[in-house]
């Protein structure tokens, strides 16, 4: 009994930070979000969510979301990404609104938070890292290893992808979600998002032992 009291008092011990609050359970309307991000963690699982609206480098008030083409991230649209930790591994989904229709997006998970070059948020996550950097060896850079979360946006503008793996990241190596020309392993970095991601208390982000079936 009192072991579940402290689980909930963690898991309800969430942190909110940035402009205000979307009309829509999702976002991406016309409220005056800025960004938020909620965090829950107890036991071995972990929660996040963050969600911000693109906005270009040089822009007045900074935005963990940065786009460097407003062709294709235009500023004002919006990303949130979620990341669900248990004992059956990691997901990370992330969805978009705004994004320019058709448009077929790469996108994956990076080592460093965004910056004011695209080339601040580093290379991609890896689970298992390659040696040479940059990495360009398929044994290495494919969304096994990484987090691949490629989507073509809709006619609306809306897209959304998931991506799920049997390992969770290592506290402190992955920093960002970056937004890509083209989908696949590589491509010009169209727009940034500085994510929070994390894991439970003690976890090193080696893979997960599954059950015996």
């Amino acid at each position: 009994m009192v072991a579940g009291m402290v689980a909930g008092a963690v898991a309800a011990a969430v942190l909110a930070a940035g402009g205000g609050v979307p009309d829509g359970a999702d976002g991406g309307t016309d409220g005056e979000l800025s960004s938020s991000v909620a965090v829950a963690a107890v036991a071995d699982q972990y929660w996040m969510r963050a969600e911000a609206r693109f906005a270009p480098p040089t822009a007045f008030i900074p935005s963990p979301a940065v786009t460097y083409e407003q062709g294709l991230v235009p500023a004002a649209s919006w990303i949130s990404v979620e990341q669900r930790v248990d004992g059956r591994g990691t997901t990370v989904t992330a969805r978009v609104r705004g994004m320019a229709p058709g448009h077929a997006y790469g996108v994956h998970v990076h080592q460093n938070p965004c910056g004011a070059s695209p080339e601040a948020a580093g290379g991609h996550y890896q689970h298992v890292q390659d040696p040479v950097q940059p990495s360009k060896d398929p044994a290495y850079a494919n969304p096994d290893n990484e987090v691949w979360l490629d989507f073509t946006a809709g006619a609306d503008g809306s897209g959304s992808a998931s991506a799920h793996h049997l390992w969770g990241f290592r506290p402190g190596g992955a920093g960002s979600v970056v937004l890509h020309r083209e989908p696949g392993g590589a491509g010009d970095r169209v727009a940034c998002f500085t994510v929070p991601f994390g894991s439970p208390p003690g976890e090193t982000g080696e893979a997960v032992e599954q059950p015996a079936v």
